[in-house]
This record gives structure tokens, C-alpha cells and sequence, in this order.
């Protein structure tokens, strides 16, 4: 009898132990999962933008309004770091001017600015085959003309 209970009291403390200890294991592993998941969502989260989801390289045109006459041709062309900008009003003689220069996206990695250009509005959010011009102050236009500020490749 005393063997029995010997060998239930060690076979108790076996599997006390194992439970104990399989509990600390399994919250280390699941600590390490969850770890490792956050790690591979910030990478993820960090890895998706306009910037290397988008084949935004090209050359995007449309008419742009202007504050007088009938508007102004604008053709942007955008290699891997460099840009090309024309503009041309309408109907204006000797309006054609070539503006050249590098760019760089935001933190987001959603909008470019045109390096260089100083007097007019140098920012274009980035869409999928269309760069939008935003204002002075990087804000997206609004309102009925805002459709008139998109440039499409």
C-alpha cells in the first residue's frame, strides 16, 4: 500500500508538474506567436502604399484650369526619381515652358512633390494611372472643378 501511494503521490506531482510547466511553455510559445505576428503585420503595414503597389512611371496629361483664359496643357512624366513637366496655356503664344528636377514621395508614400518648382503648386497625390495636383498646401482640391486638377497616364 505504501508503494501505491508512493507511486500516485509522484505520478500527482508528474503530472502537476507537466501541467504547470506545459502552461508556462504554451504562454512563452503563444507570447512568441503573438510577437511575431505584430512583427510581420508592421512589415506588412509598412511594406503596402502607392509607392511600390502601383506602377505610377509614366506620363500623365490633362487640361488644368487657370485663374484667367482657357486653361493650360500639363504633361508630367515620371521616371523611377525624375520628372518632366510641361505646360502650355491655351491659346497663348509663347506659353510653352519645360520644367525638369527630381521628387519625393511623403512618409506615406502616397504623394510626390515636385522638387524645384516653388511659385505654383508642386504636389500630385498618386492614384492608380492618375497623379491629382493638390494645392499650396498639399490639401486635395474640392468642389465642382476638383475633377479638372487630375492628370491621367
Amino acid at each position: 500500500m505504501k508503494k501505491l501511494f508512493v507511486v500516485i503521490a509522484v505520478a500527482t506531482m508528474g503530472l502537476l508538474y507537466s501541467c504547470g510547466g506545459g502552461n508556462s511553455q504554451k504562454d512563452q510559445e503563444g507570447k512568441a506567436s503573438v510577437d511575431e505576428f505584430s512583427e510581420i503585420a508592421k512589415q506588412i503595414k509598412n511594406g503596402h502604399n502607392t509607392r511600390n503597389l502601383l506602377d505610377y512611371t509614366g506620363t500623365y496629361t490633362g487640361k488644368m484650369p487657370t485663374a484667367s483664359g482657357e486653361g493650360m496643357l500639363v504633361s508630367i512624366t515620371l521616371s523611377d526619381s525624375a520628372y518632366v513637366k510641361n505646360t502650355e496655356y491655351v491659346n497663348k503664344k509663347n506659353s510653352k515652358l519645360e520644367e525638369k528636377g527630381k521628387y519625393i514621395w511623403n512618409a506615406a508614400d502616397n504623394t510626390i512633390t515636385l522638387d524645384g518648382i516653388k511659385d505654383a503648386p508642386n504636389q500630385y497625390l498618386v492614384g492608380e494611372n492618375t497623379l491629382t495636383q493638390l494645392d499650396m498646401e498639399g490639401n486635395k482640391i474640392t468642389g465642382e472643378m476638383a475633377d479638372l486638377y487630375i492628370l491621367r497616364k
